[in-house]
């Protein structure tokens, strides 16, 4: 008898030590919105005959997410650029574009204020993976549509570059590297798991990510991700000022989270990213034979919730 009550108060003392499991993922409400508001600020150093050109870049802009139906594990959302701001800072000069500009001359904040306020729709599932982005491109197709005279060469450059920013597939893959951080099982703290993404905007890359429950608190959940990150090989190049190019890039993300307990909404994310390697320019008129030009980009990405 008194080794069978010490063997079940072993058992009890051993089920008491187990750590204690947990499952961060998406909660979201049908009616709810929800907030991004992200400022990026990166530095791209791209060495063009043995000379360094520096650009800085500094861009923010605030999303709202409102969620108009909840299906199981999935996640249907009618989004909107609340505002968008950007600066380009390089050896050609200073330009600045912001969405709340009024003035009809300035053609890049045209675009920008086009975007604003206009729904489209994002479903997303609750690991944060995101399924579905649609209607972008005809916001996009109708800011250029409705353009002043502006040379068609021109305009179809323009547009290009514009897809490649805020395009359908660029939006998928900058709301993954947010959101796509959660786990398909529960976790401990300490536990780590691996997630891998991919994300285009002017160039493809893989990301392959590994994220640890560093902290758990009454409200919201701490978590670190380190990312492998590599350029994709596509087939078709992609656009820079109508020239073909091809990027063969490599490098790391560092990412720390405050994701909200009861939701899974990022409340918070600090993310800093390296990377470096060669941009190819391809055969071209503008320079025949084409030309490889090194480069390095260091990005720091601020998200909040408000």
């Amino acid at each position: 008898m008194k080794t069978l009550l010490s063997s079940l108060f072993l058992l009890l003392i051993l089920s008491n030590c187990q750590a204690q499991k947990y499952k961060p993922a998406l909660n979201l409400v049908k009616g709810n919105t929800y907030f991004t508001n992200s400022t990026v600020t990166s530095s791209i150093t791209q060495t063009y005959n043995g000379q360094d050109v520096n650009i800085a870049i500094d861009m923010a802009a605030k999303t709202a997410f409102n969620v108009t139906d909840v299906m199981d594990t999935i996640y249907h959302m009618q989004v909107s650029y609340v505002s968008i701001g950007l600066k380009v800072v390089s050896p050609a000069g200073t330009v600045e574009m912001n969405s709340d500009n009024k003035d009809p001359k300035d053609m890049s904040s045209t675009f920008l204020a086009g975007m604003i306020n206009k729904p489209f729709s994002v479903t997303v599932t609750r690991t944060g993976h995101v399924l579905e982005v649609k209607n972008i491109e005809n916001i996009i197709n109708a800011i250029f549509a409705n353009l002043p005279q502006v040379d068609e060469t021109q305009k179809a450059q323009m547009k290009a570059q514009f897809m490649q920013s805020f395009g359908e597939t660029a939006f998928k893959g900058n709301l993954e590297q947010t959101l796509a951080i959660y786990p398909s099982v529960k976790v401990a703290k300490n536990d780590s798991w691996v997630i891998k993404t991919s994300m285009q905007s002017v160039m493809s890359a893989n990301l392959v990510s590994t994220y640890q429950l560093q902290d758990v608190t009454d409200t919201y959940y701490q978590i670190h991700g380190d990312s492998k990150v590599s350029t994709a090989i596509t087939s078709t190049p992609a656009q820079i000022n109508g020239m073909p190019v091809k990027y063969d890039l490599s490098g790391t993300i560092v990412t720390d989270i405050k994701a909200d307990k009861k939701t899974g909404w990022v409340i918070e994310e600090k993310l800093k990213q390296d990377i470096g390697g060669n941009l190819d320019i391809l055969d071209n008129p503008k320079i025949p034979g084409g030309m490889k030009m090194p480069m390095k980009i260091h990005s720091d990405i601020n998200t909040t919730d408000h």
